[in-house]
């Protein structure tokens, strides 16, 4: 083959560099624009081109060049005509599966090598203006209803198949004028192909802005974009929830002067914190004024923007009114009272805790709080029912608020107790004022439709800090109290005391902590000795309950016994006590050789209990103790108050040989019919009645119990000697046993034991 002239080499290189140029615009573009896929497959189709001139001059060449160039060509053709019908194909909207590409580029793949191997040169030559002319006819029908850009690619492409024809021919210089012409042809196409592509940009972008614009038009959340002062955009929205009809109606000065100075200075903090990038987002919400004067509750969402290429703040805008609304009726009615409408229970303890705190910080001085509690008034709603009852309340609470006026918030804490803060300046004084004001106000009836009603009302008040510094605890000092007052006839108040406030909590501690005491057997037995009168020889003792409480050290059963009868737990305790006694006594049986009466305390509720008398008896048995071992004290008060069954129980005692003793006679409602009823053996004198002697007086009295016993056949026990005089007189008047601590104070059980001993070697010494 001839080789190549200048013309036609300058044309060739003149092709591939258009090609090159085209090919990498369109790579730039799909870069940027990658929804433009088309841009990719026809920029590598121009890529591809830019080989063709090359595998052209392999084919001028001689030998092994001309062969692979043919096939190169071939290559070049068949990839270039599947990226251009692809490209195409996205261009078009036409969508051409990964398959149906395959089996075209198989097809045309097969086409060529069919040609190459046929040696016709002719027949390889004409396939890319075949294939070349194919593309642009089915470009131009594809394409044709597009835009004015998209319709010129069909036609470009077809004019360069057909000229690529004028190649066949053999002179370089028709070559030449064919690659010339084809290289305008691409340059014409490659400038319809990227101005396709931006408008297909330009379309998209102005789709999404009007997606865009619809969305925000119909959003029921407001929407505005400002740059300073200057409102810039406000969608349909927004200008409903500030009740204007347009945005030239709008103005952010005007709207912004409506607020309050505090909140124009948030305002304008955001806006600066924003435009200075300090922030790329801030929320904050609170009341602004509809243009008719109506508040209402918004919540903002503000970040930076562009509008029209200027710097701005772009602002959500969502009304939250109903929520607020609806979230304010529910703290409401968590903090009030359905019935009155006062504050409630929780509105008072809320206003308790943040006033001690204050209290407690130094900010804030010192106050009062007031219960108020409506005497008798469930035997009122018994008498007249509950809804007549409401009505009491809900007149008495707008009484009260009447007569405090703006004094005090009056608040309902329960059925039909109020409450109320008072300053604690001058708090006696004020609290003598107020019991003056509210008893001429309740001297006054509360009427109501057909009824008139006359109440009665206790108050208490406490302190912070002064009685309590806390609010629940100034609470129970207050309830408590309020709870004394009401010992005393009609309306009247009682000043808290410190000791107040610790009175349930401490009672409830007391409870827990007797529970565990019992379980963990915490209770001990001391003994105080119990002497006859005229020699004063150790004839028992008395065992005194002592609980080791830990904390507190030994505890006197004046301060549990009362919590186990009212707790339930006297049974447990009372049997645990009772066996302590009889395993002591046990003991010091087998180390003396001889029995000490020992005497118990037992509770009324144990007395009442109708397998009491079986318990003594099994513990006898288990101890193998004569019944009087043990000695049962009974107090005059419980003997009183259940006394057909006390003398029955007594009575099943006395026939198992176990003694009963009567304990603090002449404390309580004692007669000479009930002493001579109850088959006791022992009456024991309260310390009362010794506690005056010699005085003449009580030894007439004690002198009379001891004649009264002594004609019952009744020992006689004097408690609570304290000394010789006394000690004396109690023998004059007939007392056969003394004890108290003249002799011994209760005694721990080494003490007892020394006791004991010395006793048991003075009876020997005397024998």
């Amino acid at each position: 083959m001839p080789a190549v002239g200048p013309a036609l080499l300058y044309s060739l290189l003149v092709n591939s560099a258009v090609s090159l140029i085209i090919g990498v615009a369109l790579l730039l573009v799909w870069r940027h624009h990658r929804r433009q896929r088309f841009t990719f497959d026809l920029g590598l189709a121009h890529l591809v081109q830019v080989l063709v001139p090359l595998c052209l001059l392999a084919v001028r060449s001689s030998g092994a060049w001309s062969a692979l160039g043919q096939a190169g060509g071939m290559v070049c053709t068949v990839a270039y005509t599947g990226l251009m019908v692809v490209g195409i194909g996205g261009l078009s909207q036409w969508s051409v599966a990964q398959r149906e590409w395959l089996v075209l580029v198989a097809l045309l793949a097969l086409a060529g090598l069919a040609a190459l191997v046929s040696g016709l040169a002719l027949l390889t030559a004409s396939l890319a203006p075949i294939f070349n002319t194919l593309v642009g006819v089915v470009a131009t029908r594809r394409l044709w209803r597009g835009h004015n850009a998209e319709r010129l690619v069909g036609p470009l492409l077809l004019a360069l198949g057909l000229s690529q024809f004028g190649a066949l021919a053999e002179p370089d210089i028709a070559q030449a004028w064919q690659l010339s012409l084809g290289s305008v042809l691409r340059v014409a196409l490659g400038l319809s192909l990227v101005y396709a592509a931006l408008e297909r940009s330009t379309e998209e972008i102005r789709r999404l802005r009007d997606r865009y614009r619809r969305l925000i038009e119909h959003s029921h959340q407001g929407v505005l974009v400002r740059a300073g002062d200057e409102l810039l955009y406000a969608n349909a929205a927004v200008l409903e929830t500030y009740g204007y009809e347009n945005q030239a109606q709008m103005s952010l000065p005007g709207i912004e002067r409506a607020l309050p100075a505090v909140e124009r200075e948030r305002l304008r903090h955001h806006m600066r914190q924003l435009q200075n990038g300090e922030v790329d987002e801030i929320d904050w919400e609170g009341v602004r004024v509809r243009r008719d004067g109506t508040p209402m509750w918004l919540r903002f969402t503000a970040w930076r923007t562009l509008w029209d290429e200027r710097p701005a703040t772009q602002i959500l805008v969502t009304n939250q009114t109903a929520q607020h609304d609806a979230t304010h009726a529910l703290l409401h009615q968590a903090m009030h009272d359905d019935l009155t409408g006062l504050p409630n229970r929780a509105a008072l303890l809320q206003q308790l805790r943040e006033r001690c705190a204050k209290v407690a910080e130094g900010e804030g001085g010192a106050f009062g709080l007031v219960l108020l509690g409506v005497d008798r008034f469930k035997l009122f709603n018994e008498a007249h029912g509950h809804s007549l009852g409401d009505e009491v309340l809900k007149a008495l609470g707008q009484a009260l608020q009447r007569e405090l006026g703006g004094d005090a918030q009056v608040m309902r804490i329960g059925a039909d107790e109020f409450a109320w803060l008072v300053t604690s300046d001058g708090a006696l004084p004020d609290a003598a004022a107020l019991v003056a004001r509210l008893r001429h106000l309740l001297r006054q009836p509360m009427v109501l439709r057909h009824h008139r009603f006359f109440l009665d009302a206790s108050m208490g008040m406490a302190l912070c800090p002064d009685d309590a510094g806390d609010a629940e605890a100034l609470l129970r000092a207050a309830n408590a109290a309020m709870h004394v007052a009401k010992r005393t006839p009609g309306t009247s108040m009682a000043l808290a005391e410190a000791r107040f406030a610790l009175g349930s909590s401490d009672l409830l501690a007391q409870e827990q902590a007797l529970r565990t005491a019992i379980v963990q057997r915490q209770f001990s037995l001391h003994y105080q000795p119990k002497v006859e009168a005229w020699s004063g020889r150790l004839i028992g003792f008395e065992a005194l309950a002592r609980w080791q409480r830990p904390g507190f050290g030994p505890v006197g059963p004046g301060e549990f016994i009362a919590t186990a009868e009212r707790t339930g737990l006297i049974g447990e305790l009372g049997e645990m006590l009772l066996r302590l006694a009889f395993e002591q006594v046990k003991v010091w049986r087998d180390a003396f050789d001889r029995v000490v009466p020992v005497a118990v305390n037992v509770s009324p509720l144990q007395m009442l209990d109708g397998e009491f008398p079986r318990l003594v008896t099994r513990m006898l048995d288990e101890h193998g103790l004569p019944p009087q071992a043990i000695t049962l004290e009974l107090t005059e008060s419980a003997a009183v108050a259940n006394l057909d069954l006390a003398r029955d129980q007594i009575l099943q005692l006395r026939r198992l040989g176990v003694e009963v003793a009567l304990d603090d006679f002449g404390t309580g409602f004692s007669s000479l019919n009930m002493l001579r009823s109850l088959p006791v053996h022992t009456v024991k004198i309260d310390r009362g009645l010794i506690e005056p002697l010699p005085a003449p007086d009580a030894l007439a009295v004690v002198r009379a119990i001891c004649q009264l016993a002594t004609a019952l056949d009744l020992q006689v026990i004097a408690e609570g000697v304290e000394n010789e005089a006394q000690a004396d007189a109690a023998r004059q008047a007939g007392c056969q046993v003394l004890q108290g601590e003249l002799f011994a104070q209760p005694l721990t059980l080494g003490e007892a034991g020394d006791w004991l001993s010395e006793s048991v070697s003075d009876l020997m010494r005397l024998t």
